[in-house]
């Protein structure tokens, strides 16, 4: 009984793990948001984005998922 607790603590361990890094793998590979999306998303609220506040808000998101 006892060997079988063990082992899906330590399932659950490696499954939440492995998924924790295919999930940041595949925001790596492929970002929710891009460039376009942010330069659309200015021109919608009324404003034209220069290249630095683009960058910087890519280097936001991008650092928030590491």
């Amino acid at each position: 009984m006892l060997e079988a607790i063990i082992g899906l603590i330590i399932g659950l361990a490696i499954g939440f793990f492995a998924a924790r890094y295919m999930f940041k793998k595949n925001l790596k590979k492929n970002p929710p948001i891009n460039e376009k999306m942010i330069r659309a998303m200015f021109m919608e609220m009324g404003r034209k984005p220069n290249e630095t506040q683009i960058k910087r808000i890519m280097k936001s998101i991008n650092d928030q998922y590491k």
